[in-house]
C-alpha cells in the first residue's frame, strides 16, 4: 500500500460553464487495496483568484495521509473543484454545476458512501463562503460544514436566518468555523457565528492568531481534517 495516495486531474463539461470545471481527487493510499470498500467524500472548495490545486498547495492530502496511515482517521475521498467567478452565488453556475453535475459524476465514479452523514463541504475565504451556502441549502447532502476565514455571500445574508429555520435540528449539519484574529473579513465570520448561537445551532467557533492568508489556513490542516472525519 502507498503512503501517500493518489491526486487525479479532471475535468468536467458542462453547458453551463464556458470552459470545463477543473477539479482534482485524492484517493487514500488504500483505495486500491479492496474494490470492495466505499469511502466517504469531503468536498473542499478554494478560495477567490486560486483554483483546485491550492487545497493540495496547503498539504491536505499530506496531512489526510498521515492521519490514515497513522490509524488517526478513517480513510475518505477528498475533491477539490475549481471556480472561476468571483460573482455571487446567482450569478455564478458554480453551484448548479457541483450539486448537479459534479457530485452525482463523483459519486458514480468513484466508491462513495452517497449519504449526508459521510459527505462533508469545507473552504475557505470565498469557497467558505460557498460551503455555507450550499451545505445550508442542502442539509439533506451533506453532513458536515467547515467555514474557514469566511466572509458570508452579501446575498445570503438575507436568508440565511430563515435557511437555519427551517432545518429541522436533527438533520442540521455539524458545523466548524474558525478565523485568525487579524483577518480583514473577521466581521463577517463572526456575524455569522452570532446567528448560529442566537438561533441555538450547535457548532465548533475557533479563533486563532493569524491573518486572511495560506500561512493561516496551513497551520490548521490537520485540525480541519479531524473535524470533518470525526464521526466518520
Amino acid at each position: 500500500m502507498k503512503s501517500s495516495g493518489v491526486i487525479e486531474l479532471a475535468r468536467l463539461e458542462s453547458k453551463l460553464l464556458t470552459r470545463p470545471m477543473e477539479y482534482r481527487v485524492f484517493q487514500p493510499p488504500c483505495y486500491n487495496d479492496d474494490i470492495q470498500r466505499r469511502y466517504p467524500v469531503l468536498f473542499m472548495i478554494h478560495g477567490q483568484s486560486y483554483n483546485a490545486d491550492q487545497w493540495d498547495r496547503l498539504g491536505a492530502d499530506e496531512a489526510a495521509a498521515r492521519l490514515f496511515t497513522s490509524g488517526v482517521l478513517p480513510p475518505f475521498l477528498i475533491v477539490m473543484p475549481t471556480d472561476k467567478a468571483w460573482t455571487e452565488p446567482d450569478d455564478d453556475p458554480f453551484g448548479r454545476v457541483f450539486m448537479e453535475e459534479l457530485l452525482p459524476f463523483i459519486d458514480s465514479t468513484y466508491r462513495t458512501l452517497p449519504e449526508a452523514k459521510y459527505r462533508a463541504i469545507g473552504g475557505l475565504s470565498r469557497g467558505a463562503a460557498w460551503a455555507v451556502h450550499l451545505g445550508l441549502k442542502h442539509p439533506d447532502v451533506f453532513g458536515a460544514i467547515g467555514a474557514h476565514s469566511l466572509p458570508v455571500f452579501w446575498s445570503d445574508t438575507y436568508s440565511l436566518r430563515d435557511r437555519l429555520k427551517e432545518i429541522p435540528p436533527e438533520a442540521m449539519p455539524r458545523i466548524y468555523l474558525d478565523d485568525g484574529e487579524k483577518d480583514r473579513w473577521l466581521e463577517s465570520a463572526v456575524w455569522f457565528e452570532q446567528l448560529l448561537t442566537n438561533e441555538g445551532v450547535p457548532h465548533e467557533w475557533y479563533l486563532f492568531e493569524g491573518y486572511h492568508e495560506e500561512k493561516y489556513w496551513k497551520a490548521h490542516v490537520e485540525d480541519y481534517l479531524r473535524f470533518y472525519a470525526a464521526e466518520w
